[in-house]
């Protein structure tokens, strides 16, 4: 599929003359390719990993008769596997912005993880963990990936591969339950533990206790150790993103990723994403401080201490929902949702640490409605693989290749 340069010129003149551009734009070096993957009406949630030797895992809900069913299918040089179910039951709880997720560890071993609900209260879900040493043919038995059982909200997990297992962030309702004598509420929190191939989970690590209550979290791996970064929530109602650094059961205290003081009465529901490795991280974010909606990009190259200056990448009227892959030469590629007076748009452009950015790509037509979800992203060499939730009758999951060059 062709983009029509043209059709982006008013916005990119608006960005320059607004600073959202540090420099004339380049040509752009994102070629999408056709849909290669698409599941029926009803399908949504997608979710992108990265696997070894090039492959790729992706996971997905759709409706299984009375229940709902969570998918598995994975890519290599063959291209799509067959889907594989992992979870199909009554009691998953589906949520447009807290989807299932995977993260395939050194040996081979997949996790993934759900959403599953709590009989004792309507809106209480835990998170489970499933694991396949077999590429998703067979899965173990299904464990809480918290040590809390209380019919609170938790979710919103981050995975990667770490050490020789996996390392996984989450939010945690357990403070929320109204104290017994004076029915006073605690904070929601993010909370770290380590995930070994045989199942074992390690401590429960406290990052931050208190945030903001449904932004997605964000993990990403750097030489040192990892990076967690999140919507933090003071006590006056600022939402900004934090981040904190660390490895096991010894973290950073929490640090502002970007100072841009929106206050917000409420949860956004529209959380940070990370891309690293070594060093190098690039972060995109979603801000509406003074009621002017910005997608944020930043670069750090000291693995996460600091981040340099905000670089705004959208075209006017972003609806957030973002995602971001590093590339080699130091540029990061970011997805997002746009609005538009036709119909939104799920859009990628490539930008550098120094602020200059290509034009935006558009991936696709979409809806404003929740039930777009979020698009999610890998990188997988020269090519970016682009998930995302085609909102109408006919819809449901679709995946695109994004070719890169340059």
């Amino acid at each position: 599929m062709k983009t029509d340069r043209t059709k982006f010129l008013p916005f990119v003149l608006a960005a320059v003359l607004c600073g959202c551009a540090a420099d004339v734009e380049r040509r752009t070096s994102l070629t999408p390719g056709e849909v290669e993957f698409e599941r029926p009406p009803g399908s949504g949630e997608p979710y992108l990993s990265p696997g070894a030797e090039g492959r790729a895992v992706l996971t997905w809900i759709e409706p299984e008769g009375e229940a709902s069913a969570l998918r598995l299918a994975v890519r290599d040089g063959d291209g799509w596997s067959a889907p594989r179910t992992v979870r199909a039951t009554d009691q998953l709880f589906v949520n447009w912005a807290d989807f299932p997720s995977s993260v395939e560890m050194p040996d081979g071993t997949i996790a993934v993880h759900w959403l599953e609900k709590v009989a004792e209260a309507p809106y209480a879900y835990h998170v489970m963990l499933a694991l396949s040493p077999d590429g998703g043919a067979t899965w173990s038995e299904p464990v809480r990936a918290h040590d809390d059982a209380s019919p609170t909200e938790h979710g919103f997990v981050s995975m990667v591969p770490w050490r020789d297992g996996a390392g996984l962030t989450w939010l945690d309702g357990r403070a929320m339950l109204p104290d017994p004598e004076s029915g006073a509420r605690g904070a929601m929190s993010v909370r770290f533990r380590t995930l070994a191939p045989d199942g074992h989970l390690g401590p429960e690590v406290l990052l931050d206790d208190r945030t903001c209550e449904c932004c997605q979290t964000a993990l990403a791996r750097v030489n040192e150790g990892l990076v967690a970064a999140y919507r933090d929530r003071s006590e006056s109602e600022v939402r900004d993103i934090s981040v904190v650094r660390g490895a096991g059961e010894q973290w950073t205290d929490p640090a502002p990723l970007s100072t841009d003081g929106w206050t917000m009465p409420g949860c956004p529901v529209n959380g940070p994403q990370l891309s690293g490795n070594e060093q190098a991280l690039a972060s995109a974010w979603y801000t509406g401080v003074g009621g002017a909606p910005r997608v944020h990009v930043a670069f750090s190259d000291d693995g996460g201490a600091t981040f340099g200056p905000r670089i705004r990448i959208d075209e006017g009227l972003p609806l957030g929902r973002v995602d971001i892959e590093r590339l080699d030469d130091g540029s990061a590629v970011a997805v997002w949702l746009e609005a538009s007076d036709d119909a939104p748009r799920v859009l990628a452009r490539r930008v550098w640490p120094d602020g200059s950015m290509e034009a935006s790509v558009l991936v696709s037509e979409t809806a404003g409605e929740r039930s777009s979800g979020f698009p999610r992203m890998v990188r997988l060499a020269d090519e970016l693989l682009i998930a995302w939730t085609l909102a109408t009758d006919d819809g449901g999951v679709r995946v695109r290749s994004v070719r890169l060059s340059g």
